[in-house]
């Protein structure tokens, strides 16, 4: 008998034990996700396909074992393929709103937004529409990977479109192209996003005031679209139409979400901005000087065409008005932050109101912001006699369009009150912790009135109080009956729309204050401040 040879294998017998292994892990895989499986058959596909198996022989075992070939790692069917194939799997997942996000479960995929999806493997991460594509000769060269633009439409009041590439914008056509390399498919070019790049959306009356811009996937970018600027720093292109003019809207619409969208990059940012206003530019220019540092390009009426690497088209914002949510800004900004970098641009001293007692003979003081045509104190004497005789100093004046010199007014103060409107969005001037009234008028306006000031005024770390009128401190005695449905039903009113609504609780009527009843809110102000902890 001849002694069995140990140093060397039958290349048949190690091909097919190889392929027994490879079939028992694969029966193992069976309870896997369908991700996983997926991702473990190319593997197999990748290996089998690497393996040179020898012909037979008709017994002849002279054959080395040397001549099963190694498997060699093939990057480009890593990268061109299983990469691929797992995107296209993320591209086709349905998926519904819920609380804002988009959620679906398939196959242990999770999309948590339009542009993310999770993948609950810890040992890989993956994008949905902006999937990393290469190929070899880009990676040899070390380019880096081309990535679709990300265009999340799911915030009910602004849309906002990111890019990173080659992305040319041409001025005046109302168009941005992003210029795909090679390893986009064909199916890709061509795609689109239109938004209108102005943080109210949902508000048809506001939409009708800005322009539309286009985002668009190109394969080539044509003779008649080279740079004729290539710029070093990210572009963000937004639009200042809609009811800007309106002191309100002005922080609601733009100023905030311009904070929220741009802030990060420490002034290395370049601003494109549609339907530009010079004098509303001018108005707010040290927000505009603290947030860029570079010169704000008219995106109406430039020709030229500008060239970036990055692109943000649209400000992100939170759905509400006048605020911010951390837990969804990626950055975890808050109101907080804009009313401390609102101090900062304007150079204002004061972060923390005063202590009543703190500082001998020195008095808090209370801003009474008043109003020259609707929703005005009739009675602004008898307030301010009201105020002294509870301990504070009365700064009476009406909102000035001068910022620089108004908010230093503003921050001077330790309370500010007012009737609801757009002049108290000058609470951003206040200093941390300070107090806020808002006097609301008649007519059951609790939904704006928390809407639009009190919930803003928490993030921004103020005291709120509010202070809601009765039939007898309201004008509208004067003018309609009171078994009208003014005073017996004003939310009917409500339902008849915007107009009615509008012309009769926020046009026709002016506020006679009780000082009376009032005495226990301005108390009340007072002692919040002296139990003031600063942080």
């Amino acid at each position: 008998m001849k002694p069995r040879n140990t140093g060397r294998a039958k290349p048949q017998s190690c091909c097919f034990g190889l392929l027994a292994v490879i079939f028992l892990i694969s029966l193992s895989y069976l309870t896997m996700s369908k991700t996983s499986m997926l991702r473990f058959s190319v593997g197999i596909f990748v290996l089998l396909s690497h393996i040179k198996l020898p012909p037979i022989t008709n017994g002849n075992t002279s054959a080395m074992a040397s001549d099963v070939h190694p498997v060699a790692e093939d990057s480009s069917i890593r990268s061109q393929g299983l990469e691929t194939e797992e995107a296209e799997l993320g591209r086709s997942l349905a998926c519904e709103l819920k609380d804002g996000q988009c959620e679906a479960d398939h196959g242990k995929m999770v999309v948590k937004n339009s542009s993310t999806i999770v993948d609950q493997d810890p040992t890989r991460a993956m994008t949905s529409s902006e999937e990393l594509v290469f190929n070899e000769e880009e990676k040899r060269d070390g380019v880096k990977p081309g990535r679709k633009p990300i265009c999340d439409l799911s915030n009910t009041k602004s849309d906002i479109c990111e890019a990173d590439g080659d992305v040319r914008i041409i001025g005046k056509d109302t168009r941005m192209i992003y210029v795909a390399n090679s390893a986009f498919s064909n199916r890709e070019t061509g795609e689109s996003w239109t938004i209108k790049p102005y943080a109210r959306k949902w508000d048809k009356g506001s939409g009708a005031k800005v322009r539309e811009v286009t985002m668009k996937l190109v394969k080539s970018h044509g003779e008649d679209k080279h740079c004729d600027v290539n710029h070093t720093v990210p572009a963000l292109v937004f639009a200042i139409g809609g009811w800007t003019g309106n002191f309100f809207h002005d922080f609601a619409d733009v100023l905030v979400p311009l904070f929220e969208t741009s802030y990060h990059f420490e002034g290395e940012v370049q601003f494109l901005i549609a339907n530009i206003k010079p004098l509303w530019i001018k108005k707010y220019h040290k927000y505009f000087e603290k947030l860029s540092r570079y010169e704000i390009i008219d995106y109406d009426n430039d020709d030229r065409v500008h060239c970036f690497k990055q692109v943000t088209l649209g400000l992100r914002c939170d759905q509400g008005d006048f605020t911010i949510n951390p837990s969804k800004d990626p950055y975890g900004y808050t109101m907080a932050d804009f009313t401390k970098f609102t101090r900062s641009a304007y150079s204002l001293k004061r972060d923390h109101p005063v202590r009543p007692g703190e500082q001998a003979g020195k008095k808090p003081r209370i801003l009474i912001v008043t109003r020259k045509a609707t929703r005005k104190f009739m009675n602004v004497k008898e307030i301010v006699r009201m105020t002294k005789k509870v301990g504070f100093n009365a700064v009476v004046t009406e909102a000035d369009a001068n910022i620089s010199r108004f908010s230093q007014v503003v921050n001077s103060c330790d309370v500010m009150m007012g009737v609801h409107g757009s002049g108290l969005t000058n609470i951003v001037f206040l200093p941390t912790h300070s107090v806020v009234i808002q006097v609301v008028p008649w007519g059951n306006l609790d939904w704006i009135a928390g809407n639009y000031f009190r919930d803003p005024s928490s993030q921004m770390k103020l005291h709120y109080l509010e202070y809601s009128i009765n039939e007898e401190e309201t004008t509208l005695s004067e003018l309609y009956p009171r078994d009208h449905a003014v005073f017996k039903d004003p939310m009917s009113l409500h339902h008849q729309g915007w107009d009615t609504f509008s012309r009769i609780f926020l046009v026709e009527q002016n506020v006679k204050l009780d000082v009376r009843k009032f005495r226990p809110v301005l108390e009340h102000a007072l002692q919040l401040l002296h139990e003031q902890q600063y942080s």
